[in-house]
């Protein structure tokens, strides 16, 4: 396990488009059928990482949270399942149920919708805005396995609730921290 930063995408940057299989429904979700009407959060996540795991519940809050404000939730895994069997998708889809996930949990098997992002780590954050437009990008908060901070999603929370309520978001951004994502040799 790697602890790697994400990237952090531009902000104003047009959401790139997928079309992806739910490992939960099997059906094939691009980025409007994912979105809602007041934005949507992108995460790139991962059925075996340690950083991942450890905000879990925190995730399946957020998105419980903020999908009945209009705020699309789509979960995205692009790890090499054949080095990492943990990461496969028959699994994806026990993690979600396991975890009660209301929103898509995508298999991005190509690695194209990861690159298309620039996304790093698991687990990595990207907040569009109604047109979009990326508007925040980075951690949930400051909790990592180990440190004994809680679990809140103070940093993307606050960034939903200034998006909802037609804000500037600032734009002093913290990177997420995970493991970094399994790429195809």
């Amino acid at each position: 396990m790697a602890r790697t930063p994400s990237n952090m995408l531009a902000l104003g940057t047009k959401a790139p488009d997928f079309s992806l299989p739910n490992t939960i429904d099997s059906q094939v979700y691009t980025f409007d059928k994912a979105s809602g009407d007041n934005g949507t959060v992108v995460m790139f996540i991962c059925n075996h990482c340690p950083y991942v795991i450890h905000v879990m519940d925190g995730i399946t809050a957020l998105a419980h949270d903020y999908q009945k404000k209009g705020i699309g939730f789509v979960a995205i895994s692009s790890n090499d399942v054949k080095n990492y069997p943990d990461d496969d998708p028959i699994l994806m889809k026990k993690t979600a149920l396991n975890y009660g996930f209301s929103f898509p949990y995508l298999y991005d098997e190509s690695q194209e919708t990861a690159k298309a992002y620039d996304a790093a780590c698991t687990p990595d954050f990207y907040l569009f805005d109604a047109n979009n437009k990326l508007s925040y990008r980075g951690q949930m908060d400051d909790s990592r396995p180990g440190n004994e901070i809680p679990v809140t999603g103070k940093d993307l929370r606050t960034a939903l609730d200034a998006q909802l309520a037609g804000k500037a978001i600032d734009t002093l951004q913290k990177p997420s921290l995970g493991c970094n994502i399994k790429w195809k040799i």
